[in-house]
Order: C-alpha cells, then structure tokens, then sequence
C-alpha cells in the first residue's frame, strides 16, 4: 500500500510517535490527515489543509462511532494511542491504571480495527498500524500491567490480521523499544527517536509487510538477543523491580 494520496487517521496524534506518524505521511503525500486527541487542547493546528484535527478519546464508544461517519474515507488507519502507568502488578495501590492500560492499550486498537473494517474494505483493504512495544514479548516488573496490556495489544493484533486476511487489509503490528517520547523519558537510555520507529512502520505498509515489525535498530538488537536466548533476557529484565 502506497501512503500517497492515503486517507491516515492516527490516534494520539498530538505527540510523541503519533506526531511524527503525522508529519512523515503528510512528507510521503498523504492526502488527508485526521489527528485524533482525547484532549481537545491539545490537538495539533496546522495550516496544511489535508491535516483535520479530531477530538477522539479511544475508550469511548460513543466517540469512535462518531469518527467513523466523521472519517469515512480512511484508508490507513495507526492505532497509536497508547497509556503507561509504570506500576508493578502487586505493589501498585489499587487495579485503576491497569485496567485503563488495558482500555487504551487493548481495547482501543481493537474497538477502532472492528469500527473502520467496513471503511477499509470499502476502499479495497486498506491498512491498519497498531503501535505495540518490545513489552508485548518480555514482561517489565517495573512496567508489570503494561507489559500485560501490550501482550495482549500483540495476542489481538495477530487475530485482527487473520480475521481481515480475506478483505485484503495489511495489518502492521510494530514493536518498539524506549523512545524519545514523554513515556519512553521514564526507561533508561539509549532510546530510539520517534522519527526512527514511523520510518520503519510505514516502510512496512508501503513493503507490504503483514506481519510485526521490529523498528529501529535498538529494537532489532534488543530482539535479536532475545530471540537468542528469551529465558536469560527475560531473566534480565525481572531484575527490575517496581
């Protein structure tokens, strides 16, 4: 699929990798934008016409029927919103932050992929990009719910994959490691910028490529010395405690 004159919803795209996913569609000739926010404050202004701010909080049912009467003509949809608490599972104070990791990590990219199939399908298959993390195959005690909602984000992604195989829509599920995002600034360094993990994702939907995608070199080292050894690496990461 060509990001040429596309039709791009992103959510959470005020920010972080979902801005850049912005500004690298619109470099390739997208044509037309629709950045969604839950926060209407926040939403980017752009004076480039093909950019159509949107007011969308993924965990609102009501909110993503709306956006699909409102972006009828998507044809490449990026679940990028996403949530991070950085609790443990056991020493967080209560269960509120896990259950909106899952809400926004889990439910969302799956309540937006069931609303915009008919969408797809109508413009020939289209594509959807949901954005996971290197925590959907090794758990983080120190991001413990998160790890888990994003296991799960990767679990979906791979059926949403299968089930939209016979209308023809790519499904791009990208794994990432720490970013240089206001969530990623909470793990350690080296980080990967936003510009890098965008390239790669959308490198892989004009590739073809419906399948996962490890992106940025730090994500392809980190998941090649995983694939390596996963017991010994996810040892490694069970050392760091909440």
């Amino acid at each position: 699929m060509k990001i040429s004159e596309s039709v791009v919803l992103v959510t959470g795209g005020n920010r972080g990798i979902g801005k850049a996913f912005v500004a690298e569609v619109l470099k390739r000739g997208a044509a037309k934008v629709y950045v969604a926010s839950r926060d209407a404050a926040s939403i980017i202004s752009s004076e480039d016409p093909r950019v159509i701010p949107m007011v969308l909080d993924v965990t609102d049912q009501a909110q993503i029927a709306d956006a699909t009467e409102v972006a009828s003509d998507v044809t490449l949809l990026i679940n990028n919103a996403g949530f991070a608490a950085f609790e443990g599972a056991i020493s967080s104070p209560d269960l509120s932050n896990a259950r909106e990791e899952m809400e926004v990590n889990y439910f969302g990219p799956l309540a937006l992929s069931r609303a915009f199939k008919s969408t797809l399908a109508a413009s020939g298959g289209g594509a959807i990009v949901n954005m996971l993390s290197m925590l959907s195959l090794i758990s983080l005690p120190a991001a413990a719910t998160y790890s888990a909602s994003k296991a799960a984000g990767l679990s979906v992604t791979r059926s949403i994959r299968a089930e939209l195989a016979a209308q023809g829509t790519l499904v791009v599920g990208v794994l990432a490691v720490q970013a240089e995002t206001s969530m990623g600034a909470k793990l350690p360094s080296p980080r990967l910028t936003p510009e890098e993990v965008v390239a790669d994702a959308l490198d892989a939907v004009e590739g073809g490529t419906n399948d996962e995608v490890f992106a940025g070199t730090l994500t392809k080292n980190a998941y090649q010395a995983f694939s390596a050894d996963p017991k010994g690496f996810q040892a490694k990461m069970l050392t760091r405690l909440p």
